[in-house]
């Protein structure tokens, strides 16, 4: 690795942990460097803006979960075990931080237009490998008639999949288990209609 790629990672991991322990509300140039043992000039100079280098640490951080969740729905298994086994992910991404990542440049693209293209490209990645998962779970499960396109379902699991966790991020997991539970069951039913 080259000095140059290795003073970006540096900064790329200083914006991870402080958007993961403070926030993103008040990063600062000083606060990067410090964190990266790096000078605080390099952020605009390799970043351009604190604004692109948070960016491009949600981005980085994306690519690794999705490379996680793309071996998963790639493997050779019924849908119900990779819906099971990605449940099971729920906790050890709260722990790693990306949700609150996600939701910090969330909130923050609200108010920056410029951002919020960049958001929606994660949000996109993210989109299209659900609704490729749903749509061979929508084969496995004879499930073309059900009214709801791979689509639909990729919009709905998102949308569950974010407010599941972020309203983990604030201790808030009224009916969570209920709900987790009650999916379980109608894919196991699904299963054995299918067998």
């Amino acid at each position: 690795m080259t000095k140059r790629e290795t003073n970006i990672e540096a900064f790329l991991d200083a914006a991870e942990q402080l958007l993961i322990r403070e926030g993103a509300a008040g990063i600062s140039t000083r606060q990067l460097a410090a964190e990266s043992g790096q000078n605080h000039g390099l952020v605009h100079y390799y970043f351009g803006s604190v604004d692109e280098l948070l960016l491009q640490t949600l981005e980085r951080f994306t690519e690794r979960i999705l490379a996680r969740q793309r071996e998963l729905y790639g493997a050779e298994a019924p849908f119900a075990e990779k819906w099971r086994t990605a449940m099971g992910y729920i906790d050890e991404d709260l722990a790693s931080g990306y949700p609150k990542v996600w939701a910090e440049l969330e909130a923050l693209a609200w108010n920056r237009p410029e951002m919020q293209v960049r958001l929606r490209a994660v949000d996109e990645r993210w989109r299209t490998l659900l609704r490729d998962a749903l749509a061979d779970a929508i084969e496995e499960y004879d499930l073309a008639e059900s009214g709801f396109s791979a689509e639909a379902l990729a919009a709905l699991v998102m949308q569950f999949n974010k407010g599941l966790l972020f309203e983990r991020l604030v201790g808030f997991d009224r009916g969570h288990t209920e709900l987790l539970d009650a999916i379980e069951g109608w894919l196991v039913s699904l299963q054995r209609v299918n067998a």
